[in-house]
């Protein structure tokens, strides 16, 4: 049974920062294609971040230079480190992974985790 366990929800102040951790049981994230999505209110899941099993990267363009995605895989953990966050930037942030290739699709990713919420002011 697979279930990704988000942390680091939290309330910031515009141009602060939030770590979001992802910590899947029954799964290696060094071993599957991992990314964190987003959705507000109203608007459909947005995919933010992706990870392949080579550690390469990719962001959607309004978070470039500003959010890190990255995996320990001794800890068995996905993080999303997130800089110089905007009011756009609210929304409940949701942790993806899948056993195929690495997508910007959410239809492409598995195992989802609950969701933590992300709220910037």
């Amino acid at each position: 049974h697979v279930q990704l366990v988000e942390s680091g929800r939290g309330s910031v102040q515009t141009g602060g920062s939030l770590r979001l951790s992802c910590a899947p049981s029954g799964l290696s994230v060094s071993d599957s294609s991992m990314a964190w999505f987003r959705q507000s209110p109203g608007k459909e899941p947005e995919a933010v971040a992706a990870i392949r099993r080579d550690d390469l990267t990719a962001y959607t363009d309004s978070v470039k230079g500003r959010f890190t995605i990255s995996q320990d895989s001794a800890k068995n953990t996905l993080y999303l480190q997130m800089s110089s966050l905007k009011p756009e930037d609210t929304a409940i942030y949701y942790c993806a992974a899948t056993d195929g290739l690495t997508s910007y699709k959410a239809s492409a990713y598995v195992y989802w985790g609950q969701g933590t919420q992300v709220t910037v002011s």
